[in-house]
């Protein structure tokens, strides 16, 4: 024989499961008929995927444009990485689509940092390294003979891509100290930032699950609104890794926003109109 608390039990419960199947068919009409679920990729933001869409707004005076590495030895076909980054380069337009979102911030006045790595000769007496450091000091990657001199340095590895230079060296875009490994923690981004009061990132450059994805941590972590351009930046494919992929599965769930250049350079438009 069923209670009154049995009943009134009951009762709770079939009112939860109705007010379940309520929001579900809710959010099942906002999306439409149409869409079809999808992961994130390149050139595609993601579709009903299973995860939450924070989402990211554009909001001038509060939001920056920062690039990490956009130098020579990652984005020339003549830089010492090029044999295995230039297939997903090439693949994401990763250099035309930084080099339209410089243009885009410049245009509007939406402040630009640049975070770059650069090794000096006093870092090739380091006694330990990570896998990747010690193929970047291997190969000569970003070499300069030390922080005092630009000797040597235009034209080489370390050196800009010639076609960002009209931005990077315009007196306006904030170049930071060189971050040492792959994050900023090494570097002042994060004071540069807070100075210019700065507390959103639009994020690109290189490379992928690298630096871009380390200073993507580091700036949550530092409290920073971040969203990743997903075809401005690429990463590393050898026989048996893809740099590039395992990139896109964590910028997709640790970020407020991950979407492609074209929609990012719409967004900024629509915010300085």
């Amino acid at each position: 024989m069923m209670t009154c608390d049995t009943i009134t039990r009951q009762r709770l419960a079939a009112a939860a499961l109705a007010s379940v199947a309520t929001i579900a068919l809710t959010v099942a009409s906002a999306v439409p008929a149409t869409a079809q679920p999808r992961a994130v990729s390149a050139t595609q933001p993601p579709v009903d995927d299973g995860l939450p869409m924070p989402g990211f707004d554009v909001e001038p005076g509060r939001t920056a444009l920062v690039i990490t590495d956009p130098q020579n030895d990652f984005l020339s076909p003549d830089g010492v990485t090029w044999g295995v980054v230039g297939e997903s380069i090439t693949a994401n337009r990763t250099v035309e689509n930084i080099e339209n979102l410089f243009l885009a911030a410049d245009r509007h006045g939406m402040p630009i940092f640049i975070s770059p790595h650069y090794y000096f000769e006093h870092d090739h007496r380091w006694q330990f390294e990570g896998t990747l450091e010690t193929l970047m000091h291997g190969i000569g990657m970003f070499d300069r003979p030390h922080a005092l001199t630009l000797e040597g340095f235009a034209g080489s590895g370390a050196d800009w891509l010639e076609r960002y230079k009209p931005i990077i060296e315009n007196g306006r875009t904030v170049v930071t100290s060189p971050h040492k490994v792959y994050g900023p923690d090494s570097n002042d981004l994060v004071l540069q930032l807070r100075k210019a009061g700065i507390s959103k990132v639009i994020l690109g450059g290189m490379s992928s699950n690298l630096c871009t994805e380390s200073h993507m941590r580091a700036l949550i972590e530092a409290g920073f609104e971040v969203m990743v351009v997903t075809d401005a930046t690429a990463g590393a494919i050898t026989e048996h890794y893809d740099g590039y992929a395992a990139s896109l599965v964590n910028f997709r769930m640790i970020a407020s926003k991950v979407d492609n250049t074209a929609s990012t350079l719409r967004a900024i438009a629509a915010a300085y109109e």
